[in-house]
């Protein structure tokens, strides 16, 4: 019989990385919950502010010349606008109606059983060695459809994972790494390319005024990263993330499914391809046909049209439509009270995240009204641009402050309306084109999106993992997910060396020099 190892001796067993995430979880854990960190930053914030005030804090938008100036909070009208537009931070913070919306038929098609059957047809019927990579292909593409994947991919991939025996909150983490991580990795031209060519188009105007953007300026290279990201998602999490979790002990509160699809179940999933076949056919015929209802009346395009605006109804109908036919094929539902009965219980479980939703929206606020975000990047920016580096070395620095930046300003197209200005026309003087200064930006603005708090998606991560461990911690989660932003920041640097040493198109049309 084996001697048990002392714990010095398993911990110098882990390696170096992983005590590091171990020490990364134990510090992280020693914060109070979630809920009260936001709103100890939200006092820091309010400080800050009457600090910041105080010292006359300002800096130039390179946009339209305009001082910002640093808002002390504390004061006056500031207490006065806290007080008056808490409720409107809250009723208006957009992941609050996009969650609880999708949720509805999200949490229907899994309240009455059709995403766990669905699953077990899928998983019986797929090689077992495909299954996660195709969750984060899935995932990592599901942002072109704004930010439902957030909401849509982790739960189900927790589903997953759980009725193959793995751990659940390894297939969550993985899908909102890859929705999160890889949100600048994509094989199609999205809603987020056309809004950030817009204001690459803006800055690099101020230098050449004939320059036309494209939405697809960095698609070549955000295809690539797709490819290399798809497998280095699936390493991190089989080989980092799944053996730290080790072996999944499953809750009271969670039922595991049944290894086989039960003749019920058969029927149920009969009727629902049946209703989502007449929902696709319904949404193919306003979108497809030229002209047709959900394509923009000008343009005529998808991209930026009704359509994209409607994504997050749609979705409700294309889970809650087939769901409630699954549950009539199935036996679950009887009558209209099963439905709201079933609804009930959906929302029951979204408490949590509405109690988050709530601090962090009035911390997101706050920290947006005493300017310091665009102070602290503009500043940051005028940093980059006067320590006298060039090439590929101030491309990465640049990519490393577009990393922290993220870190305080989760929103992708905030941060570039704030840099492009600066840094576009400053990339252009030194010979680079406005498609690599983008494609630098992109990739320090994903690798640390699964790691802020900042990102309100975080929160509902979070509220998910709960369901599968009740006492998750903060903490934790970021030791989780941590090893997905720092290996997606090594190779995609790589990637992008390699690209630049190699002078390769970024896009149609789009070199790396102008």
């Amino acid at each position: 019989m084996s001697t048990p190892l002392s714990p010095q001796v398993e911990a110098e067993k882990k390696g170096r990385f992983l005590r590091f995430l171990d020490r990364v979880e134990v510090l992280g854990n020693k914060l109070p919950d979630v809920v009260t960190l936001f709103l100890i930053i939200i006092a820091a914030i309010l400080v800050m502010s009457s600090i910041a005030a105080a010292l006359g804090w300002s800096t130039i938008n390179p946009t339209n010349q305009e001082r910002i100036v640093a808002i002390n909070l504390l004061s006056g009208d500031g207490v006065i606008r806290i007080l008056t537009e808490m409720v409107n931070n809250f009723t208006s913070f957009p992941p609050l109606g996009l969650v609880l919306s999708v949720m509805l038929g999200v949490g229907l098609a899994e309240s009455t059983g059709l995403i766990g059957a669905a699953m077990k047809r899928t998983v019986l019927a797929s090689p077992k060695f495909l299954i996660l990579p195709i969750i984060v292909l899935v995932s990592m593409l599901g942002h072109a459809a704004a930010d439902a994947a957030f909401i849509v991919m982790p739960p189900i991939a927790a589903m997953i994972f759980m009725m193959l025996g793995r751990h659940p909150i390894s297939g969550m983490v993985a899908a909102y790494a890859a929705v999160a991580g890889g949100f600048s990795a994509n094989l199609v031209v999205s809603v987020l390319d056309v809004t950030l060519a817009s204001f690459t188009q803006t800055g690099a105007q101020m230098i050449d005024p004939s320059y036309q953007s494209s939405p697809a300026m960095n698609y070549y290279f955000m295809a690539a990263s797709t490819v290399m990201l798809v497998p280095l998602t699936v390493w991190v999490t089989t080989k980092i993330v799944e053996p730290r979790l080790g072996t999944y002990i499953q809750s009271d509160t969670i039922v595991e499914p049944e290894a086989k699809v039960s003749t019920e179940e058969k029927k149920g999933l009969r009727w629902a391809g049946i209703a989502l076949l007449v929902c696709v056919l319904i949404l193919l015929s306003v979108t497809l046909p030229s002209g047709s209802l959900l394509r923009d009346p000008e343009t005529d395009s998808l991209i930026v049209s009704p359509f994209m605006k409607a994504l997050v109804p749609i979705l409700l109908f294309l889970f809650g439509i087939p769901a409630i036919a699954y549950g009539i094929g199935a036996g679950v539902i009887r009558s209209d009270r099963d439905v709201a009965e079933h609804l009930t219980k959906t929302m029951s479980g979204m408490g949590y995240y509405i109690v988050l939703a709530f601090v962090a929206s009035q911390m997101i606020a706050y920290f947006n009204w005493s300017n310091l975000g665009p102070i602290i990047a503009i500043e940051g920016a005028a940093f980059l641009q006067n320590i006298g580096l060039t090439g590929l070395p101030l491309l990465i620095m640049f990519i490393v402050f577009a990393t922290i930046i993220n870190l305080l300003i989760a929103s992708a197209t905030a941060k570039w309306a704030i840099l492009a200005p600066v840094f576009v026309p400053m990339f252009l003087l030194l010979g680079y084109s406005p498609a690599m200064t983008q494609a630098a930006y992109r990739i320090g603005d994903s690798i640390t999106n699964a790691i802020t708090p900042m990102l309100p998606y975080f929160a509902i991560l979070l509220t998910f993992a709960k369901k599968y461990q009740k006492n998750l911690q903060m903490g934790t989660l970021i030791s989780i997910l941590l090893p997905y932003s720092l290996l997606f920041g090594l190779f995609w640097i790589v990637l992008f060396a390699l690209w630049y040493l190699f002078g390769l198109p970024l896009g149609p049309g789009h070199s790396i020099f102008k």
